[in-house]
């Protein structure tokens, strides 16, 4: 048994007792009688109703109308079945359609059909809510559609009966009653923080709720104070959280003072550090990058959240807490993932992209990371290290998943291995900024550090970079790697005559790919979204042999086609760069 195996074997048994230890209390917690326990008088009515400020698409009502549910990729006809008895073409789909997030399409529609629509859909799920599958009373599903049916209360509610009324708002509570007491028994991390915010929503959007209010602001701030790092970033490291807690936290701000009420000092501390991180993670296009866990970017549901900073400011390059560098000069975005990986109950959507970057330029992406799926297969193979734009050893991953059927049912693809020790340095000049990072995710197996060091010249010209794989004692005998450059599909890669690779965006900007130490290959690649399913693309792959090449450079250079271009060095050798930097 190898040592990275070890230490994740001992890592995982202390998670599993520390789960096993979170259920029996939550287990004690709910008690025989919890469903009676309740702080204070039962509400009785709505009096606010947050706003829902996610972006929606009115002709999305007409296909629901017509029994058309179309969620992550997936399109089912009910043929005029209710949504809740057709089986379920994936457990993405069922989650979308249980979260009930669609009901802002019909509140979109502005008409007396969509609010009939909606108000029957909601009576139809009430109507089976003893009989809904298990997953929709996941923590994380249950606190979406709660806040999905708070936020849409005017759309359900208006000219609804008394009886539809009160059958609302008592399963409105049964599902709050299941977030309080069963928090424990949800997933670390966002899933969380989600019941937090909308035990808190719902508090402050009914009657006679004051020591819920309490309680519930209570638990947010402590979720909050745990979750949301200095930078603003999240613990899970995951950008897709920072947009998904945006989007819920700013109408919970404002649904505090529409009660009167002060918001949280935790709550408004939390969105002032959170909002400069949607501007460090924006592309030249507005997209977010793919690490741990991002999808597709919606850009206007960015743009929505933009628009509530006020303060408008240049994004920082120096995210150290959440593990990430930004470089933005001269129209050219580098962003590059130089952290470890998350703690392990937080790790279920890691990925094993250590220093792996991304690239944009004017209004293109150029290179990326092959991004991630909802569909099991894909999610899982878009979380090695190949799928990502840096170096792997033998097609390992520099993060060790757990393959343990049983226990995946039980915490999760969690990851119980992975680079823990990293070093990252920057350098800005007039002339260029310069990162260089290492990190020891390969040493357990293979006995070697990565290292790689990137410098973007102050025009945003011209990118140097160097691979290092730095042998600790006897070469590893499989020493096989390979450096890959995923590229967006939008990009047309081409062989040029001197042996390089061309990159030509669809307006006509153009990058070279050079290496003078090993010849670029071009190579298919797929680029994954996670709601329209995935594409076709191309890689640019270095290959050799550690005890041969153990040290790379690589450069990328934007030209005008048919531009002569001039020749490269190594990094070591420009003057922008610094060589105390590199270490031994």
């Amino acid at each position: 048994m190898t040592r990275g195996l070890i230490v994740g074997t001992t890592r995982l048994m202390a998670f599993a007792a520390e789960v096993a230890a979170r259920r029996l209390i939550a287990a004690i917690e709910r008690g025989p009688f919890a469903r009676w326990r309740w702080p204070g008088a039962k509400p009785e009515r709505l009096v606010i109703a947050p706003q829902d400020i996610r972006t929606a698409d009115p002709t999305i009502a007409a296909d629901i109308y017509a029994g058309i549910f179309a969620f992550s990729g997936k399109v089912v006809d009910t043929g005029g079945r209710s949504p809740f008895d057709v089986p379920a073409p994936s457990p993405a789909w069922q989650h979308d359609l249980h979260s009930f997030g669609w009901l802002r399409h019909l509140r979109a529609a502005d008409n007396a059909l969509a609010r009939q629509n909606a108000r029957a859909l909601v009576a139809d799920w009430i109507s089976r809510e003893a009989r809904a599958p298990a997953m929709a009373f996941a923590s994380e599903i249950v606190a979406q559609r709660v806040l999905a049916w708070i936020t849409q209360s005017p759309l359900i509610l208006e000219a609804a009966d008394r009886g539809f009324y009160r059958r609302f708002l008592r399963s409105l509570v049964r599902q709050v009653r299941r977030l309080r007491t069963r928090f424990l028994d949800a997933p670390e991390g966002y899933p969380q923080l989600l019941a937090a915010i909308a035990v808190a929503a719902f508090a402050l959007s009914v009657d006679n709720q004051t020591r819920l209010v309490r309680q519930a602001t209570r638990r947010l701030e402590q979720e909050l104070g745990r979750q949301i790092l200095p930078d603003g970033g999240h613990v899970s490291r995951n950008p897709a959280v920072i947009i998904e807690l945006l989007t819920d936290l700013l109408p919970l701000r404002q649904a505090y003072t529409t009660r009167g009420l002060p918001p949280p000092p935790a709550l408004m501390t939390a969105i002032d550090r959170m909002m400069p991180m949607l501007r460090f993670f924006r592309h030249a296009d507005g997209a977010f990058p793919h690490f741990n866990g991002m999808g597709t970017t919606h850009t206007d549901q960015i743009a929505t959240l933009t628009a509530y900073d006020d303060a408008r400011g240049a994004p920082v390059d120096n995210a150290t807490h959440s593990g990430y560098q930004r470089i933005d000069t001269g129209g050219t975005i580098v962003l590059m993932d130089t952290g470890p990986v998350p703690p392990l109950g937080l790790s279920q959507r890691a990925h094993a992209g250590c220093l792996s970057f991304e690239l944009s330029s004017g209004s293109q992406r150029f290179i990326v990371n092959c991004g991630t799926s909802r569909d099991d297969t894909w999610r899982e193979a878009a979380r090695s290290t190949p799928a990502h734009s840096t170096v792997s050893i033998e097609d390992a991953s520099s993060g060790l998943f757990l393959d343990n059927r049983v226990l995946i049912r039980r915490i999760g693809s969690v990851m119980i291995g992975g680079p823990r020790r990293l070093t990252v340095s920057r350098d800005d000049r007039t002339d260029a900024s310069t990162v260089v990072a290492r990190h020891d995710g390969y040493a357990a197996s293979f006995g070697v550090l990565h290292e790689r060091a990137l410098l973007v010249t102050a025009d945003g010209n011209e990118i140097l970079g160097t691979d290092r794989l730095i042998v600790s004692g006897r070469p590893p005998r499989r020493d096989r790697f390979a450096i890959r450059f995923h590229l967006h599909p939008q990009v047309r890669a081409s062989r040029t005559s001197g042996g390089d690779v061309l990159l030509v965006a669809p307006d006509g900007e153009a990058w070279t790919f050079a290496c003078p130490m090993i010849g670029p290959e071009l190579e298919d690649s797929v680029y994954l979204s996670d709601v329209a399913g995935r594409r076709k693309s191309q890689q640019i792959v270095l290959s050799g042999r550690i005890r041969v090449t153990p040290e790379v450079n690589w450069s990328l250079n934007r030209t005008g086609l048919g531009q002569k271009l001039r020749p490269r060095g190594p990094l070591r050798d420009s003057p922008a760069y610094a060589p105390d930097l590199f270490g031994a």
